[in-house]
């Protein structure tokens, strides 16, 4: 359960991150352009915390192994 609100909860923040760069760079052009882009900013944002969350996804060959090494080391003793 902890490891679902801890993966809700950076999605979330990512998304909110999303949505304020989006507004921002929106609310140069217009006020309409603000609420579009913190909405596309706000997707954007949620899709890259999910695409980063997945362990076989795009940013697998990225990540460090410790996770791996430290299996490893509890394997050999």
């Amino acid at each position: 359960m902890k490891a679902r609100v801890k993966s809700a909860m950076s999605r979330a923040k990512c998304a909110a991150i999303g949505a304020a760069v989006g507004a921002a760079v929106g609310g140069l052009v217009s006020r309409n352009a603000a609420s579009t882009g913190g909405a596309l900013g706000g997707l954007a944002g949620a899709t890259l915390a999910d695409v980063r969350s997945d362990p076989d996804g795009l940013f697998a060959a990225l990540r460090s192994d410790e996770a791996d090494e430290v299996d490893a080391d509890a394997a050999a003793e």
